[in-house]
């Protein structure tokens, strides 16, 4: 047993923590690696082992010392130990020291006389809790933060990162240089990957590294080289290069290189060189900037001169492409936010040409926004200049949307006691729009100012058993126009004055009931509403922002037909459905929600966009121009049976169904299917089937972009499958049955391991050229690889957030 002692020495804390404190860059160098054991690696065990990307962790052992009481005291075990007559000592064998959480162990350990240094050699090895230290020899500076080790091999524990450098050299409190240096985090004994160096320099104050003669390995082979590299060695942003990303697809190659610019600590910008093979240099840029109060982002894309096709007809050859969008949004205090943003493109097809993820493109207009509001406990009041440019090529003067400066909202609620309540809502609005106003129908030709006020009042009374509400809005619009250079026989000052009444009630029956050893409710809910809006002439009014809505589950009970406040649809009608829920005792959840229910019409509505309360919309055989379900659904006595199923089979499968049928004309006018699975390890499978009539939309007319004149028939099969804890796979096919062709089809493989990740898609899908005509769709198809080396960046597009909208329920392995 070895002699056993301790005293208090004046070392530095040199020894262990500030050695390595700067090390979050590690290095491997090229010397012979050590045996998985000596780096404290310990393998998973055969239950934990298939359900990991690495094959084991990092562990420290237990210090061999006990901790001494002051933390400065040094501890020392040693198996001989030779003192000379003016103070030096040797110590040999199996030798320990440790002073508070740093040990180090060597075969020998020499201590000069007058105890400035430690001279170890021999199978070294310097732990501290964080980090491992292995080498043949180490001087040690006691009363300086200097160290050298020479042939050394490190760990860093949390960050699982490992190397070897030939000698790593600590040249003051927070400065390092290790020489012929790499680092990887793959497992001991993979080198998958490593970075290689000939000379790193890390500073742990400024937090940054750089690294001379750099080169990225992939098994040993040299596949990307800096002459000279900053990278960060702690959390905080560094100024530098970041990973490229590439991308392959029948234009040819796309290459991006950013670059990031810590401006300061609440302000950074990354500039962004793209080139593209078959169009040219296109330079992007983002600015970020945080203040006590607000943030803001500014971004953009400038290519001077577009050199490829665009839409397969050259038609932006030679030209300018661009855009800018910036926004600012902060607090004016505990009440009040406001916001401000700008976005403009040079035309509808830039994103399409150049944003998109895999070719998609998720903008379909740019804002343009300064918006103060004001949330009080009585009063809501918002103050806006809002207006969008719209992301169509071609874009018709009458698809233009338009600005509204300014828009001044006032809401209010009261209640009244007893289940009486009120309310107030109020909008002022100036419209206007860039457009040719004798070549846009009549009804948006005009812009100017529209005051908009809604009071309404309603009692609801509530039991257990039901509820019944009557209510009562007072619709009162007025206008101020203006037509231009427009001939027109319509008024400027138009009025209108309507009352919208409904009456909604409903019943709740429940019983108790067992199923599979388990405890339900089910509910049987029967729901009754009358809704009356008076035939009202709006032929002398504008049409800014009004849509007829599509007929839904939700307009059974909703007595407003059309959305925004131009137009207000006549309605006379009641509306019968049943509704039964099966909920689980256990958790409160809806395991199954059906509901039924149909509309009767006591008279034709005969309001549409034109407003005229005096003429049905024209029949499409007299007018090929209207949508040809119009006038149907204006003179029907009923509307379609509306059915709809939310069923959660169980925890892993669920279904939802909706079915409109004309049960007069015997015929479905929508339908939607879903089938969906959800495993806890992650797989994923949706199914679904869409079917729509032609002209089920009221508000869509022939020649709009959205128009298309056949039914819509559509499968979409999309999947991800976590075949092991390494292997995603994920898929697509959207199928468009009318017309027998493939929509979209997708395939890829995203491979997870411990120190890497890939991931490669295939993808093909069809672009519309933002029109209703499908002779002139084209197909699209690329290649998409992204390669990512964990703890030090990737190469390659991002393409997770596409992923999970394109395959509801997926979450991709983190890369």
């Amino acid at each position: 047993m070895g002699k056993r002692f301790s005293r208090t020495l004046p070392v530095a804390h040199t020894l262990m923590g500030s050695l390595l404190a700067g090390a979050s860059f590690s290095a491997v160098a090229q010397g012979e690696a050590l045996p998985a054991e000596a780096l404290d690696w310990q393998p998973w065990g055969q239950g934990e082992a298939s359900q990991q990307l690495c094959r084991g962790r990092y562990v420290m052992p237990d210090y061999r010392l006990a901790a001494e009481q002051n933390p400065e005291t040094l501890s020392v075990e040693t198996e001989e130990a030779d003192y000379a007559a003016d103070g030096e000592a040797l110590l040999r064998g199996d030798v320990v020291l440790r002073r508070g959480n740093s040990e180090l162990e060597a075969e020998r350990i020499f201590l000069p006389a007058e105890r400035q240094q430690v001279d170890a050699e021999g199978n070294l090895a310097l732990r501290d809790g964080q980090a491992l230290v292995r080498g043949d020899s180490a001087t040690l500076m006691l009363n300086e933060d200097r160290a050298t080790v020479n042939n050394s091999h490190y760990v860093l524990y949390d960050q699982r990162l490992r190397g070897q450098a030939s000698r790593l050299e600590q040249l003051n409190e927070s400065q390092y240089r290790l020489r012929d240096a790499t680092f990887t985090t793959c497992d001991p004994g993979a080198n998958t990957w490593q970075l290689a160096s000939s000379d790193i320099r890390l500073n742990q104050a400024q937090g940054f590294g750089t690294a001379r003669n750099a080169r990225l390995l992939v098994k040993d082979v040299p596949i990307f080289y800096w002459p000279w590299l900053r990278f960060p060695i702690d959390d905080k942003r560094h100024t530098g290069l970041l990973w490229p990303a590439i991308g392959f697809s029948t234009d040819g190659i796309d290459y991006a290189q950013p670059f990031y610019w810590n401006i300061a600590p609440n302000h950074d910008a990354t500039i962004t060189p793209r080139w593209m093979t078959d169009r040219g240099l296109l330079l992007n840029g983002e600015y970020r900037y945080l203040l006590d109060d607000s943030a803001g982002t500014v971004e953009g894309g400038y290519l001077s001169s577009d050199d490829g096709n665009s839409s397969n007809d050259n038609r932006f050859s030679g030209e300018e492409r661009w855009y800018i969008d910036a926004q600012h949004a902060g607090r004016v205090n505990s009440r009040s936010n406001y916001s401000l943003r700008y976005g403009a493109a040079s035309d509808g097809r830039y994103f399409d040409d150049f944003g998109g993820e895999f070719g998609d493109s998720d903008r379909a207009s740019m804002e343009r926004l300064a918006q103060v509001d004001y949330r009080g406990e009585r009063w809501q009041l918002d103050a806006r200049a809002q207006g969008f440019q719209r992301l169509e090529d071609p874009l018709s003067d009458t698809d233009k949307p338009f600005y509204r400066l300014p828009s001044l909202t006032a809401n209010s609620n009261w209640e009244l006691g007893g289940g009486l309540y009120s309310e107030w809502r109020s909008n002022a609005t100036y419209f206007w729009r860039d457009v040719d106003e004798r070549r846009v129908p009549e009804r948006e030709a005009a812009t100017g100012t529209r005051l908009h006020l809604t009071p309404a009042v309603g009692w609801r009374g509530e039991e257990s058993w039901g509820y019944i509400e009557p209510r009562t809005e007072l619709w009162y619009t007025a206008y101020q126009l203006d037509y231009g250079e427009r001939e027109t026989d319509r008024g400027t000052s138009p009025t209108r004055s309507v009352a919208v009444t409904s009456v909604d009630s409903g019943l709740v029956f429940e019983r108790e009931l067992e199923l599979g050893n388990r405890d339900y409710r089910q509910t049987l809910e029967p729901r009754l509403n009358y809704a009356y809006v008076p035939r009202t002439d709006q032929t002398q009014l504008p049409d800014f922002d009004s849509r007829e809505r599509a007929f839904s589950w939700d307009q059974l009970w909703s007595p407003h037909r059309f959305s925004g406040a131009d137009r207000v649809g006549d309605l006379n009608r009641v509306s019968l459905g049943v509704q039964s829920r099966l909920i689980e005792d256990a958790n409160g959840q809806d395991r199954l929600t059906f509901g039924v229910g149909q509309s009767v019409y006591f008279a034709d509505r005969r309001i549409d966009s034109e407003g005229d309360p005096d003429t049905l919309p024209p029949r499409p055989e007299e007018d090929p121009n209207v949508n040809p379900q119009r006038y149907y659904q204006a003179t029907r006595d009923r509307s379609p049976l509306v059915t709809r199923l939310d069923w959660q089979i169980n925890d892993r499968w669920s279904t939802g169904y909706e079915w409109l049928y004309d049960d007069h004309r015997e015929q479905t006018e929508r339908s939607s299917v879903d089938l969906r699975y959800r495993h806890p390890e992650g797989h994923v499978v949706n199914l679904g089937y869409r079917w729509e009539i032609e002209g089920f939309d009221p508000d869509v007319v022939p020649g709009d972009d959205s128009f298309r004149n056949y039914s819509r028939e559509e499968w979409d099969l999309s999947f991800a499958w976590k075949a092991s804890p390494r292997i995603d796979l994920i898929g697509r096919y959207l199928h468009d049955q009318t017309n027998d062709r493939p929509l979209e089809q997708l395939a890829g493989l995203q491979w997870n391991d411990c120190c890497y990740g890939v991931q490669l898609v295939w993808r093909e899908w069809v672009d519309d050229n933002d029109t209703a005509r499908i002779e002139d769709d084209f197909n699209d198809r690329g290649l998409f690889l992204r390669f990512v080396f964990r703890g030090l960046g990737g190469i390659g597009q991002e393409a997770d957030s596409y992923f999970e909208r394109t395959i509801p329920g997926y979450r991709p392995t983190p890369l």
